[in-house]
């Protein structure tokens, strides 16, 4: 018979894309097994689409939300989780700080492109 491969709440978290800390303690206190994550993922609980509808939600998916990167929060000193509510609270005033952000990210994801295509074609012309 097969093991059952598990995580630790942490790892399984993150492949939620939920913020840990906000998750039941019965969650955080025990492993998550394969086949509970991929339950939970086709038929999630009540308290994780609260979670993913309200937040908390972690750092990664803050930024996804805002259009800028992990580092460009750090920058703006948002350290902490936050509510869906908080994040478009942040899009409506649309700070000066978010409006930078926004436009050195796109530049970047510009460049990550460019350069991906470019590797793209070379490898191309070496086959």
């Amino acid at each position: 018979m097969k093991s059952q491969q598990t995580m630790k709440p942490a790892t399984a978290a993150k492949k939620l894309g939920v913020y840990l800390e906000a998750t039941p303690e019965e969650f955080r206190a025990g492993v998550v097994s394969r086949d509970e994550l991929d339950a939970m993922q086709a038929d999630p609980p009540q308290w994780l689409r609260d979670l993913r509808r309200n937040g908390p939600h972690p750092k990664q998916l803050i930024a996804q939300k805002l259009g800028i990167s992990t580092s460009a929060l750090v920058r703006a000193g948002i350290t902490e989780a936050l509510t869906t509510e908080q994040i478009n609270a942040i899009k409506e005033e649309n700070p000066d700080w978010l409006v930078r952000e926004r436009a050195t990210y796109a530049e970047f994801k510009a460049e990550e492109a460019r350069l991906a295509e470019k590797a793209r074609l070379e490898a191309e012309a070496e086959a």
